[in-house]
């Protein structure tokens, strides 16, 4: 009888331990963190900057703040180190990186081995063509041949241009210039005098500019990515009278340069487009709304929407967010280089310009649900994938439209 009292006593106690354990392992799971890299390609202007505290920003935000343990790698812009980051991220039991690639297929194969090791690869505006990634960028939307068109037009389809270009063998420059270029050759009046990198630096766009306006001072104008500030800036310190036409990317001083009365008599006119870095925020996003079981991600190509503003559409924020269709802060309260693209109301409604330049959070914001559907973006060769067969109208233009022929 003893025996028998023995027995269950025992059974009872083992049946309690595993409850416990059970409830202890579940809560356990429930309090982990996911070991998030933030790896990129190099540091050093404005946008990677924004990027950065985007995503750090996020990170803090609830309920994220809980479940996110974010670490930040920089690897600089030779692809064997970056190749190197992700090994050793890769090798620590990242559950995802989140990343700017330096090259679109150099990283592949490391990227498919932190793949059957089970890690998340998210890349924002730059890309890859390995078909395991996620690629978040809005670079198939049509910057480079937007943005041609436009100059075309306010040249009234002849004239002497400069190409000032980004990181030679990145995603990015490849695809924006060849956007451009299927423009352009269509305008067998438009001459392309001089192509240069400015390596989306301000201060090199603007030296490489200022070498291109002595051997060419006939120029008539600019098609420019990122970095367009700098370039501004070497045309002004040229001390021609007559400006002409630039497009660029989405720095504040040269949105607000479109809306100067003094420049604007001289000349001086453009569109501002380009990289918006709120798409590291995009991605982080979805890639946490997997990782939590959230989202169901079919698609691994996602289009982030083309910024656009013309001259005509400039307009100052009186706040630190884009209300009431403003795009552009006052010149005292962020830098020359602050790229204005750093939210978005709808996918990002938990950013603010402050987030942007501290990588806090918004006071009082939580993390907002992204639409269920997610924009895919067009399979194009050697941009997001490898042996696929582009869209018949790949440089089709969505912003402008021809205004000469």
């Amino acid at each position: 009888m003893i025996g028998q009292y023995l027995k269950r006593g025992l059974l009872a106690f083992s049946a309690a331990a595993a409850l416990f354990m059970a409830a202890h392992g579940e809560s356990k799971a429930q309090d982990k963190k996911f070991k998030i890299y933030l790896s990129l390609s190099y540091s050093g202007n404005d946008w990677q900057t924004e990027a950065a505290n985007i995503v750090k920003a996020l990170a803090a935000t609830p309920p994220y703040d809980k479940l996110v343990d974010l670490r930040e790698v920089i690897s600089g812009t030779d692809v064997q180190a970056q190749i190197s980051a992700y090994e050793s991220m890769i090798a620590d039991k990242a559950d995802g990186v989140i990343s700017f690639p330096v090259s679109p297929t150099a990283l592949n194969r490391t990227i498919r081995k932190g793949c059957k090791a089970g890690v998340l690869f998210f890349m924002y505006d730059a890309t890859v063509t390995e078909p395991c990634a996620y690629n978040v960028s809005y670079i198939t939307s049509g910057f480079g041949e937007n943005t041609a068109q436009a100059l075309v037009n306010m040249l009234g389809g002849k004239g002497i241009i400069f190409e000032n270009r980004g990181v030679p063998g990145n995603s990015v420059d490849k695809r924006h210039v060849l956007g451009a270029e299927a423009i352009f050759k269509k305008y067998p009046n438009i001459h392309i005098v001089a192509t240069y990198y400015g390596m989306w630096s301000a201060q090199t766009s603007q030296q490489e500019t200022a070498k291109a306006l002595i051997a060419h001072p006939e120029v008539t104008g600019i098609w420019s990515e990122y970095g367009e500030e700098g370039v501004l800036k070497a045309v002004l310190a040229s001390k021609r009278s007559e400006l002409f036409p630039i497009t660029g990317e989405d720095s504040n001083a040269f949105r607000l340069a479109l809306i100067d009365p003094a420049l604007k008599a001289r000349g001086f006119t453009g569109a501002s487009s380009g990289s918006p870095p709120a798409t590291a925020g995009y991605a982080f996003k979805i890639m946490m709304e997997v990782l939590t079981k959230k989202r169901n991600l079919a698609i691994h190509n996602i289009e982030y929407p083309l910024p656009w503003v013309p001259a005509d559409k400039v307009k100052v924020c009186p706040g630190d967010e884009f209300e009431n269709g403003c795009n552009v802060f006052p010149k005292d309260k962020v830098t020359d280089s602050f790229t204005t693209e750093v939210f978005e109301p709808v996918l990002l409604p938990e950013l603010t310009m402050k987030t942007a330049l501290t990588g806090l959070p918004k006071p009082g914001a939580t993390i907002q649900p992204l639409p269920a559907a997610l924009h895919p973006a067009p399979l194009e060769p050697g941009i997001n994938c490898g042996h696929c067969e582009p869209p018949a109208d790949l440089y089709k233009l969505t912003k402008v439209q021809p205004a000469v022929h």
